[in-house]
């Protein structure tokens, strides 16, 4: 063997000659079944392979592959691993110039036949399933590294490699794998292969990977359960290519869409797959259309609900839309700050319009609302609160309060739920979420900032909508314990998260409002008891907090007498779910000495230095926004109304930045004077408006007004001139001479554009 190397480096020329006499002699060793003489001839070949590098080398790979193609064609399992090991030895060579001319159209069939082998030994069965699989490796290395060679990512070849590979893994899914050779596994060792596949394509071949295994997955029904679906696209996610990640989610996508029509469990297992990909995906970006995305979710949560609009929905279904909601906030997550805004607002976009005035009564749409507020509520916790004005933007906030009125309680409390995942930046929402009134508020360890400047703008700006909307939602009819409930928290939050003086004047001005409410309205005696414990919770809390004496000494006597006269005003039986009729009392009698009284807290706050000029004005609520109805004659323009003012002291108010307040319209002839017009003129032009101004800026007083008196007196003259020709009664028309009706019709002299 050694002679025979040494005789082939020495002269290379006559390896095309070797190669045709050991071709020969396999041949004939193979039709006599003399095994160990192939064996020898195989040896041979491969240490020529190996050895010799040279530009001859090609002549000889032809005579290779034809024998390891007529060892593979054996029925003799020995002979085709031992054809398959050569063929991976070959693979591992870096050829100089290698044939281009060169198919494997053959190894590719017969490697992917071999790793569904299915002989009755289980030896045998996983040497040829894993000769099968090394050798699909041996192909891909051999042709993926060189764009001239046989473009191995072809439809024909992808669809013959992925499924063998995917076969193996699932096989090996149920076997357990924890002896020393489990190394030499089909399922491992295609696992690794797999890895290997998708790790080396590139931007435009990512997809002849991805259908074959969705197609897989779709052929042998391995959506449900969805284990084996999520293996292989974890796989997928770690091997690829960072930057193509986002590939993969668009595919599962288009995949989801093309599957719209299957079952709720097939959807959501998909929809789960999508999920785990999304996880994998954290720290990068899920593709540059990121609102596409979720477009295609929220149309096929759209889409559920018109499927299911009974009352009571299938299992399979809501497991389906609790699958979207999930997936969504997982795409979320690992989206920029700003995005998730936009994310949210995208959502409060495609949600069916309502308002107080104009509730849906479709139930498909209730449905609908309900799933998508459940959707921005997961999205909403993924977002992280530094400022609230970039939490709460006016073209996300208006719709979202709009929402909060709406007719059903229970889309009413997940606005609300919203509104406290974004109002909450120091995790004090659990520490409100029941209402209680702990005789210490410190026991609720709750963190409390002084408010920044930012915050302050906020309170001034956007607080009268959320007392306006919490005060429409303390009124509704429907309300039920979680609403109390949620109203509470976000009172208690916007006080602590918006410290300041005028958040605190108008939490005593909406808590006053609503207890006026409770006394004089018309609303049930549930809820008016609720009210009245809201009342008493938030001012427990806002009192300790402020620290004011008078005003704690007067919030615990109040709270003293209710203890021992009426209970029912406190939360700890006013939100008792186990509560009966027999719990309230009978008549709806106000107990004056039970409520908080204005002047005793006006005084109090007063006497500590606050500002309470406007908390001796009740609370008035007022449709600030006019979500549900708009008057277009108040809404118009009234040029009565305008108030241009501008300082003659200040330049910067000249005539000319007066006009740029007019929207100057720009058309081509506008701009072709522009161009035309001549520099010196221009210059001549603005030192004319310079003057003007001067004049008007430093001009005496006497001088400006003898001027405006002159220009007023020549414009009244011109005006009574044009009233004295109005007031003239008109001249009779002369009637038409019969010599201009007989003008014949070819002297009449048309003007030029008249005439084609």
């Amino acid at each position: 063997m050694d002679k025979l190397t040494f005789y082939a480096m020495k002269s290379p020329e006559k390896l095309d000659r070797i190669a045709n006499y050991l071709a020969e002699r396999l041949s004939q060793d193979v039709r006599r079944q003399r095994v160990g003489f192939v064996m020898i001839a195989m040896e041979a070949l491969d240490s020529l392979l190996v050895s010799c590098h040279a530009q001859s080398l090609n002549l000889f790979v032809e005579s290779f592959l034809k024998m390891v193609q007529k060892l593979l064609e054996c029925d003799e399992p020995d002979l085709q691993c031992l054809a398959t090991n050569s063929f991976v030895k070959f693979a591992n060579i870096e050829e100089d110039t290698p044939s281009y001319h060169r198919r494997y159209d053959f190894f590719v069939s017969k490697f992917s036949s071999m790793c569904h082998n299915c002989v009755a030994d289980p030896d045998v069965r996983a040497r040829l399933r894993t000769a099968g699989v090394r050798g699909l490796q041996g192909v891909v290395r051999k042709t993926v590294s060189d764009d001239l060679q046989v473009n191995i990512w072809e439809k024909t070849h992808m669809d013959k490699i992925v499924p063998s590979l995917l076969y193996n893994m699932q096989v090996g899914m149920s076997e357990e794998l924890e002896s020393p050779k489990d190394e030499d596994h089909p399922a491992v060792v295609a696992e690794t292969v797999f890895r290997d596949l998708v790790c080396r394509a590139s931007y435009g071949n990512i997809n002849s990977v991805l259908k074959p295994v969705l197609l897989h997955l779709d052929d042998h029904k391995l959506w449900v359960p969805n284990d084996f679906a999520v293996k292989c696209f974890k796989i997928i996610m770690y091997s690829v290519q960072a930057q193509y990640g986002y590939i993969v989610v668009q595919m599962l996508m288009n995949h989801l869409d093309d599957h719209s029509k299957q079952l709720p469990r097939v959807k959501a297992s998909i929809v789960n797959v999508l999920s785990e990909t999304v996880l994998i995906a954290a720290g990068g970006s899920v593709g540059p259309s990121v609102l596409e995305v979720f477009n295609t979710l929220l149309k096929h949560l759209r889409i559920s609900v018109d499927k299911d609009i009974s009352a009571t929905q299938s299992p399979d279904e809501k497991n389906f839309q609790e699958a979207i909601i999930n997936t969504i906030g997982e795409f979320a997550k690992n989206l920029p700050d700003y995005q998730k805004i936009e994310v949210m607002m995208f959502i409060m976009g495609k949600v069916p319009p309502s308002s107080e005035s104009q509730p849906v009564k479709n139930s498909k749409d209730v449905l609908l609302q309900t799933m998508l507020m459940k959707t921005l509520l997961k999205v909403a916790t993924k977002y992280k609160t530094v400022l609230l004005n970039n939490a709460f933007p006016s073209t996300f906030l208006d719709p979202l309060l709009r929402m909060s009125v709406v007719s059903d309680p229970g889309i009413r409390r997940l606005i609300q739920e919203i509104i406290h995942t974004l109002l909450d930046r120091h995790d004090n929402l659990l520490k409100l979420t029941t209402v209680r009134i702990p005789e210490q508020i410190s026991t609720l360890k709750l963190t409390v900032e002084k408010a920044q400047r930012q915050d302050i703008m906020f309170a001034k700006k956007s607080g009268p909508l959320f007392y306006w909307h919490l005060y429409k939602n303390a009124e509704m009819q429907n309300n039920k314990v979680d609403n109390f409930e949620t109203i509470f928290c976000t009172l208690a939050l916007m006080f602590v998260e918006m410290n300041g003086d005028e958040v605190l004047i108008d939490s005593f001005r909406f808590a006053l409002g609503i207890q006026h409410m409770a006394k004089v309205g018309d609303l049930p005696i549930t809820h008016k008891c609720a009210i009245h414990a809201i009342v008493a919770a938030h001012l427990n809390l806002i009192s300790q907090l402020t620290a004011v004496p008078a005003l704690c000494e007067h919030v615990a006597v109040v709270i003293a007498r209710r203890k021992e006269s009426a209970p029912f005003y406190l939360p700890a039986m006013a939100f008792n779910r186990k509560n009966t009729a027999n719990s309230y009392p009978e008549k709806d009698v106000v107990l004056e000495s039970c409520m908080f009284n204005p002047d005793t807290i006006s005084d109090a706050l007063r006497n500590s230095g606050h500002d309470t000029s406007s908390l001796v004005s009740p609370f008035m609520p007022q449709n600030v926004i006019g979500f549900d109805q708009v008057d277009l004659k108040k809404s118009a323009s009234d040029i009565h109304s305008l108030n241009i003012s501008f300082s003659l002291d200040s330049r910067s108010s000249s005539i000319e930045s007066i006009r740029k307040s007019v929207g100057e319209e720009i058309t081509f002839e506008s701009l072709k004077k522009v161009l035309e017009m001549n520099p010196r003129a221009k210059e001549e032009e603005q030192k004319e408006r310079q003057k003007i101004l001067e004049k008007f800026t430093n001009g005496p007083f006497e001088d400006i007004v003898a001027r405006s008196e002159a220009k007023s007196e020549k414009f009244a003259n011109k005006l009574n001139e044009i009233l004295e020709k109005i007031a003239q009664p008109p001249q009779a028309a002369e009637p038409l001479s019969k010599d201009g009706l007989t003008v014949p019709i070819h002297n009449i002299q048309f003007p030029e554009l008249f005439i084609y």
